[in-house]
């Protein structure tokens, strides 16, 4: 059945791409074309940014240096030339018809100068009436050399997000954005749904900082360009790819003192017509009782990562990449008896729980930047995802094969329009094995068509629009129309207000990541329920302003934000089903009868010159299940969060930093309130020509949950385990060696 709708997929995207091929041009403006080189080697410039200052009109330049703008702008206007690690250039645009070649001297580094590929428009950053965050190459850098296995602990650095453990045993974590739980949130890989229902499972702990160039934290509804799930916000990871001329090399290994060995590697190199990427990653964690109460708190993990990538180019403007991701991951934790010893009845030791789980991806993207004067993509990915979860009770084992194909068109439509449209299909399949005690028996069987268009449209010189409208159907839960509006106004240069809101659903699924293992057998097959459906309203304030007169520009950035998202039927996990033949309870889902809402309010500054840094952020969340009148709040929604990071660089091969948050109150279910605590962090960084080595300590007070309770409660055999609300695994340090080589 899922491979009828797979083809059927890619039919679609094919049909799309056939149907946009012959389409007739709209617009016949002449272009402009400007032609981006290095000053001293006269090398072609890859990916510099050609804008025309205060308005949404830029490229960035392609594998020959050449960036294209359409329509070409009238001869005098002024152009931004700008290219990270150079300094930027002012000039006016020539006359129609005439190009222009450019030469950029190193030494100037374009801190603001960022692209976002996540709303479908690779604008720059400041352009946007959507508010990004985004974790760049800098800040990838720094994470490897931290938590090299995986990006959970980048998001803990910004205030406005919240890793939250979920469990006790695998050590699994949740990703929540604007106090929602994690499946509100959407995650992509580069532009691709990545992970979702069962197979959102370790997801983060899954994805390596080295591989990525760039993390971009999207937060509110953004439904309308990705469909179902992107409710509180999306993430997007960007892969690194492989530059012209170029080789990247990167080897580092690391040790923590919570028995954790990572190992990673990552290649890429790349000719005038083929080009490749590759990573490889391992991870062997061996298990460790932190707080000596005979049960696990950091689980044992081995793990293999691979991410090849194979790029071709048949001209300079269009583009082929087929990539394969697979992960295999083995979790043990439990009784530390039984992990070292084995299984023993007779001293009850016996608890224990096996995650084993195997993650194939397989993915093709085809772009074309000058099809009758606009940019075609067409995206495909297929995954097989299968989890086997064993316990001394009981034994589950289920697969989910996901599906996502897309062809969408990028299109100038004269100064003051960029249009974008698109059409995508998309689903997935989950079912458990036969011998899973299980009421899930039949697998379900989801698919989706979609159509999306927006339009980024500058109405006045200091104002921008973007509207945007989604059409999908989905086969058990309906039709779905998404509506987007996001406005952008620039009070002066130093000043902007965004305003941005929209609609959003998410289809129900039987599995999320804050069940307990031993719960997956008792979840009853969906039945009598509906989609949930939210309105999420999002705006900040931004002030920028850069100083000169420093041997780098200082650049300080304050902003001023605020959220609310009301979701309506969300959906409740309750026991209070039919007896059946395995157990006496089975678990069901419902939709409530009243919404569930959240609001609060964000605050940032931000300092920074080159790599030393100063960031401060504060964001309040008030989040209410209306539904449950004796316990409004949501739980584990921290209240309150502050958030510092300090990063100075004593010199060029010397830097140090210090990180400190305050997660403030929390709620569990029952209505009880936890305490508030701090976190700090602490670097050192030496890099001497192609090595960094790196001397890190996460929670160095050590704080931990069972130094206030404990978390591991009677019978033993078949523990109870609190909800957690703070970190189990205390104190940890680390210590990195990275090797890194490009030919230059």
């Amino acid at each position: 059945m899922v491979a009828r709708f797979i083809v059927r997929g890619f039919s679609i995207g094919w049909l799309a791409l056939l149907l946009l091929a012959v389409m007739p041009t709209t617009c016949s403006a002449q272009t402009l074309r400007v032609q981006v080189r290095d000053s001293l080697r006269h090398e072609v410039l890859i990916g510099a940014s050609v804008v025309v200052p205060g308005t949404s009109i830029g490229a960035a330049t392609d594998a020959t240096g050449t960036a294209v703008l359409a329509p070409a702008p009238a001869a005098g206007t002024r152009l931004r030339i700008t290219a990270l690690g150079y300094r930027p250039r002012l000039v006016a645009a020539p006359a129609v018809g005439v190009g222009l070649a450019l030469l950029l001297a190193p030494g100037g580094v374009e801190v603001e100068e960022v692209l976002v590929t996540a709303t479908r428009t690779n604008s720059r950053i400041e352009d946007l009436p959507t508010r990004v965050e985004v974790l760049g190459a800098e800040e990838m850098e720094e994470e490897s050399s931290i938590k090299p296995a995986s990006i959970a602990s980048l998001f803990g650095d910004i205030a406005g997000t919240q890793i939250q453990p979920t469990s006790p045993t695998s050590g699994n974590l949740d990703l929540r954005l604007q106090g929602l739980p994690g499946q509100y949130s959407q995650i992509l890989r580069d532009g691709v749904p990545l992970y979702g229902g069962f197979a959102g499972s370790f997801g983060l702990l899954t994805v390596p900082p080295l591989d990525l160039r760039q993390v971009e934290v999207i937060k509110g509804s953004n439904s309308t360009l990705y469909g179902g799930g992107a409710i509180a916000g999306l993430v997007n990871l960007v892969s690194k790819t492989p530059t012209l001329g170029t080789p990247q090399y990167a080897v580092s290994l690391n040790q923590t003192t919570l028995r954790e060995t990572d190992l990673n590697g990552f290649a890429a190199r790349r000719g005038p017509r083929w080009g490749y990427s590759a990573f490889v990653g391992l991870v062997n964690q061996k298990e460790k009782d932190v707080d000596g109460d005979g049960f696990v708190d950091v689980p044992r993990v081995r793990s293999l990562n691979l991410h090849p990538r194979l790029f071709f180019y048949p001209n300079a403007h269009s583009q082929v990449a087929l990539g394969y991701t697979g992960t295999l991951e083995s979790r043990r934790a439990g009784d530390l008896e039984v992990l070292k010893k084995g299984f023993d009845p007779v001293s009850g030791h016996v608890f224990y729980v096996d995650n084993t789980s195997l993650r194939n991806t397989a993915d093709l993207l085809y772009t074309n930047d000058e099809l009758a004067g606009g940019r075609l993509t067409v995206k495909g990915t297929i995954t097989d995802f299968v989890r086997d979860v064993n316990t001394n009770s009981d034994a589950f084992t289920a697969y989910q094969t996901t599906y996502y194909t897309e062809a969408s068109y990028l299109h100038a439509a004269g100064p003051r329009h960029t249009l974008v449209v698109g059409l995508n299909a998309n689903g997935e399949q989950l079912a458990s094995f036969n011998r899973s005690a299980t009421p899930l028996r039949s697998p379900y069987t989801y698919h989706t068509l979609g159509a999306f268009a927006q339009d980024d449209w500058r109405l006045l010189p200091r104002l921008s629009l973007q509207a945007g409208l989604r059409l999908d159907h989905h086969n058990q839960y309906g039709n779905f129309l998404l509506p987007r509006l996001a406005l952008l106004f620039r009070a002066s240069e130093a000043v902007t207000a965004r305003l941005n809101g929209g609609l959003g659903y998410r289809a129900p699924v039987p599995y999320i990541n804050s069940l307990d293992e031993r719960d997956y057998p008792l979840v009853k097959a969906l039945q009598g329920v509906s989609a949930e459906t939210s309105f999420g309203l999002n705006g900040d304030v931004n002030y920028q302003h850069t100083f000169d007169g420093f041997d780098e520009p200082l650049v300080l950035s304050v902003n001023q934000s605020f959220f609310y998202t009301r979701l309506s039927n969300p959906l409740v996990l309750n026991g209070l089903g039919f007896t059946g033949p395995f157990q006496a309870n089975y678990l069901t889902w419902q939709n409530a009868a009243a919404p569930l809402s959240t609001q609060g309010l964000e605050t940032y500054v931000r300092l920074r010159a080159d790599e030393t840094e100063l960031y401060l952020g504060y964001v309040f969340t008030d989040a209410r299940r209306q539904y449950d009148v004796a316990n409004q709040h949501l739980p584990l929604a921290a209240r309150h969060k502050f958030a510092a990071v300090g990063l100075v660089e004593f010199t060029d091969n010397f830097s140090a930093g210090l990180e400190a948050s305050y997660i403030g109150r929390q709620y569990r279910s029952d209505g009880s309130a936890t305490p508030g605590y701090p976190l700090f962090a602490a670097l050192l960084r030496y890099r001497l020509d192609n090595f960094t080595l790196a001397l890190n300590g996460e929670n160095v007070l050590d704080y931990r949950q069972t130094r206030r309770e404990k978390v591991v409660l009677a019978p033993l055999d078949n523990p109870v385990f609190r909800e957690l609300w703070a970190p189990v695994e205390g104190r940890v340090f680390n210590v990195s060696l990275t090797w890194r080589w490009a030919k230059t």
